[in-house]
């Protein structure tokens, strides 16, 4: 009788099969040794030619016992006259493998005279997985994945900004108490309705801008998250829709007309200044640029907000009182202050892009004094106004806040260096926490 069996194909080999001579034993087994050694000298082998073993599909066959056949180099002994011989099971080869081990084993069976059952058996058992494993949760990973989320979307609302945006509601709704009394829970609840609406135009206005600057932030502010990659252009059209959306239904729900002006022109002045369109685009223009920062901070701010708490709140009648004005003159000085000042680092982006600024027009230096001049000079006025109010209190923290103020952005100025980009937005950064000092002192202008 002869048995045969293939193993299924190897990567980059041909096969593995149980070729050449096995054993031949007619005397139960004299050569059973000799037989495991060969099989196992084979099969390392071919274990050392291949980094992993991959069984086929087991083939069992029958055949009549025929002393001239053979088949494939495989020679079956002889089969006992006994009939009835018990069953016997070898372990011919056990592999050990990092990642797979496999068993051969040969059953022998008696059956009929001359005639055996017989079946090799290839067992393969794997000690890891070929799947891959699902990582475990890393909390730190996630942690970190969200911090980051977090600061993109952080440096993309534009923060300084709306924070001076609140201060100006802040500021502008204290002008219009008159009295101890008017401090009280309706005063709250109509700031609180005017910060609401404008935190989420804030978050339109400074979106809306890098979605149309991403090209020229690529050179002037790569750290900005639409310009770095970290939240894509899909995400911030998304984002910006969502607040000019809840913007504008929170100011219809309130009801209040001088809030509800404010929020569109605050879009339609921002959105003239950013959109890439045909007539629009004010910001490639110095002048029309200019004229959309100082409009913003001196009229679209204050102004509106000063009406809401006296005519919607306090159910007043409107009226224009001398520290509106005064608030009027100073926000007209600095906001253009801050309008030449921001180009200065961008003159780069701006002139590769064909935006012509102020800076990019007459140079860096002359712009830079006359900002700081700007911002001097609102300084003076409101030192002026605050010595000649009505009350000593009054007098005495304007003109010694206003001063200080002025002293600082005086010596800051004398230190900047206009060829180092760090040191410029040190300085701009300065101007916006000055501005935060200064919405502080303006309600005590009486």
């Amino acid at each position: 009788m002869m048995q045969s069996f293939l193993v299924g194909s190897l990567p980059n080999a041909s096969s593995f099969t149980t070729g050449g001579n096995l054993w031949q034993s007619t005397k139960h087994g004299a050569n059973k040794n000799k037989y495991y050694e060969t099989i196992e000298k084979n099969g390392r082998r071919s274990i050392g030619k291949q980094n992993s073993l991959y069984c086929g599909n087991l083939l069992r066959s029958k055949h009549r016992m025929n002393k001239n056949n053979c088949y494939t180099s495989s020679y079956a002994p002889k089969a006992s006259q006994n009939k009835g011989n018990p069953q016997e099971e070898y372990k011919l080869l056990r592999f050990h493998e990092p990642s797979l081990n496999c068993q051969f084993k040969c059953i022998k069976r008696g059956s009929t005279y001359q005639e055996y059952n017989q079946k090799y058996v290839l067992k393969a058992a794997s000690t890891q997985p070929f799947e891959p494993e699902p990582h475990p949760f890393d909390s730190k990973n996630t942690l970190d994945s969200g911090k980051n989320i977090f600061v993109a979307l952080y440096k993309f609302i534009s923060p300084y900004a709306i924070f001076v945006r609140m201060l100006s509601t802040i500021s502008a709704s204290l002008l219009a108490v008159e009295t101890l009394s008017d401090i009280s829970p309706l005063f709250f609840i109509g700031v609180f309705q005017v910060m609401v609406a404008h935190l989420f135009m804030g978050i339109y206005v400074g979106g809306v801008n890098q979605l149309f600057d991403i090209g020229i932030d690529k050179v002037n502010k790569p750290y900005l998250p639409l310009a770095s990659g970290k939240l894509s252009f899909t995400t911030g059209v998304i984002i910006v829709t969502c607040c000019l959306l809840l913007s504008f239904s929170l100011g219809w729900m309130f009801g209040s007309w001088p809030l509800i002006w404010s929020l569109l022109l605050s879009c339609a002045v921002w959105t003239s200044y950013s959109a890439n369109v045909p007539l629009l685009r004010w910001k490639g223009h110095p002048v029309s640029a200019a004229l959309s920062i100082v409009a913003t901070y001196a009229v679209i701010f204050p102004i509106p907000d000063f009406l809401h708490m006296q005519t919607f709140v306090f159910k007043r009648p409107p009226v224009f009182p001398r520290s509106l004005t005064f608030v009027t003159v100073f926000m007209s000085l600095y906001s253009m202050g801050i309008a030449l000042l921001k180009d200065i680092p961008d003159v780069e982006g701006d002139k590769k892009f064909g935006i012509y600024s102020f800076p990019a027009r007459f140079g860096k230096k002359r712009v830079f004094w006359i900002s700081v001049s700007l911002f001097e000079l609102a300084f003076g006025i409101a030192l002026m106004v605050g010595a000649t109010s009505s009350y000593m209190w009054s007098k005495v923290v304007m003109v010694l806040g206003n001063i200080v103020l002025a002293s600082v952005v005086w010596h800051r100025a004398k230190n900047v260096n206009l060829g180092n980009k760090a040191s410029m937005a040190s300085f701009y950064m300065l101007i916006w926490k000055i501005l935060f000092a200064a919405y502080m002192l303006m309600p005590l202008a009486r």
